[in-house]
């Protein structure tokens, strides 16, 4: 619990705050998680792009949003982080991928009009706002219609605000104690990237500190189809099975439960 009011300022704040470090980590390739877990199997999960036009939805400094643009998605990124987007434009600007930042709320989506899009994506995003309905009925509005939305968030199942790995006497996970999931109290976490050894939380690095907008399953899911969606898939992805036998901290989450949930969505 935190006295700090969590609203949509606070986010930006936080993630403007964060910005040189998380920009210099994630060009460095030490955002593990995303490089070998999340971000292919949402490629994989995701619909075709080349020729449409993409909005991403919390686009941060932009790695997720050129990696849309070089399938040949028509790309929009927006963000309410002006530091993000400011290193975004940089690096538009010196490798240019056609590629539109703009500074905004994806709970409003304000420069946009009603039916701008084919295609809304969002990368571990619309966890971290504080009014997901909002967001949703915005990417709707500029959905044309038959328009796709697709979104990875943390599973909300798994990743509670009281969540703990139990392991033997050898130290080897078994299993991922919960709680708290009905718990919709904001907070701040303040965590690490895992370093390419695997190691999590190593001492002497900044943590980045992010405000969190706990919800369970079923929030998101009425969320989707009150914004007036079909939802059409959802998966729970498992890391690869090589990918688990090299590295342990991929292996218990291929052994026990998912990271991530991925939902699309049509606009009907």
């Amino acid at each position: 619990m935190t006295d700090t009011i969590l609203d949509e300022a606070a986010v930006a704040a936080a993630w403007n705050r964060n910005a040189d470090l998380w920009t210099r980590e994630v060009r460095d390739g030490l955002d593990l998680y995303r490089e070998l877990y999340t971000l292919p199997a949402f490629l994989a999960f995701m619909p075709p792009i080349a020729g449409r036009r993409v909005i991403d939805l919390g686009c941060g400094e932009g790695s997720n949003t050129r990696r849309f643009a070089r399938l040949g998605g028509m790309m929009t990124g927006i963000d309410l982080s002006t530091a993000m987007i400011e290193r975004a434009r940089q690096q538009e600007a010196q490798e240019p991928l056609g590629i539109s930042y703009e500074i905004g709320s994806f709970g409003e989506l304000a420069p946009f009009g009603d039916g701008d899009f084919d295609c809304a994506l969002s990368t571990m995003a619309l966890m971290d706002g504080p009014d997901l309905g909002a967001a949703l009925r915005a990417a709707f509005r500029v959905l044309k219609p038959g328009g796709t939305l697709c979104f990875s968030v943390l599973h909300p199942c798994f990743i509670t605000p009281a969540i703990k790995w139990l392991t033997d006497e050898t130290g080897a996970p078994l299993g991922l104690r919960v709680g708290h999931y009905f718990e919709r109290m904001p907070f701040v976490e303040h965590w690490r990237f895992s370093r390419r050894d695997g190691s999590e939380g190593q001492a002497g690095r900044e943590p980045f500190t992010v405000p969190r907008f706990p919800r369970t399953l079923s929030d998101y899911v009425n969320a989707v189809i009150d914004a007036g969606f079909r939802i059409v898939r959802v998966e729970e992805p498992r890391p690869g099975e090589e990918l688990a036998r090299k590295h342990d901290w991929l292996d218990r989450w291929y052994r026990h439960v998912p990271l991530v949930l991925f939902v699309s969505a049509i606009k009907a």
